[in-house]
């Protein structure tokens, strides 16, 4: 019983601070206004099954190695869906990831900034996937959005004969760098604006 009266407050909380993003965003009209708070929800789920499982495989190399590619797989599919499901275009998308998230693992681990062992590298691996994903969804919508807006240009430059790549790849930079702010804000920021947890 003192757990769940441990855990009164914090679900107070939650639960409040879902009703208000809920009420703000009807009262404003915005689309999609209760999925914050099924996220919420599902979010919690998953933790409390995610917690459960990772308690008993977090000494394994072999079972934390397995976690990571769920993760992975979970992560390149959530990106792909928002931009529009295809397996080509999951394809590209998983493969993107991945080549960042091996360069960075490799470096992270390879230098011996942290030491790889099964906790550190399921940690530090979910944190660098979870990154790749919001940076690939955030760019391929952004190039997207970029090559609509823009298609005249992209239509006249295959027009005097440029590739496809060729017709985007200003736009496909521009979207890159707009999908780095964010991580590169809050690394910026951290001390002053984000504490590390």
């Amino acid at each position: 019983m003192t757990a769940l009266t441990d855990l009164l407050p914090t679900l107070l909380g939650v639960g409040l601070l879902m009703l208000v993003t809920v009420g703000l965003l009807a009262v404003f009209r915005i689309p999609h206004r209760t999925a914050p708070a099924l996220a919420i929800l599902r979010g919690a789920v998953q933790l409390a099954v995610i917690s459960l499982i990772l308690g008993t495989v977090i000494t394994s190399p072999v079972w934390v190695g397995a976690a990571l590619l769920v993760m992975f797989s979970v992560a390149a599919v959530t990106a792909a869906r928002r931009l529009g499901w295809s397996w080509g275009r999951l394809a590209v998308v998983g493969g993107s990831m991945a080549a960042g998230i091996l360069v960075t693992l490799a470096i992270v681990f390879g230098t011996g900034a942290i030491a790889l062992t099964p906790r550190y590298a399921l940690a530090i691996g979910g944190i660098v996937i979870g990154n790749a994903m919001t940076i690939a969804t955030l760019a391929g919508r952004h190039f997207a959005e970029s090559v609509n807006e823009r298609w005249d240009e992209v239509e006249a430059w295959l027009a005097l004969g440029a590739t496809r790549r060729q017709s985007t790849l200003e736009l496909a930079r521009r979207a890159v760098y707009s999908a780095l702010i964010p991580s590169t804000d809050q690394t910026k920021t951290t001390g002053l604006v984000t504490l590390p947890g």
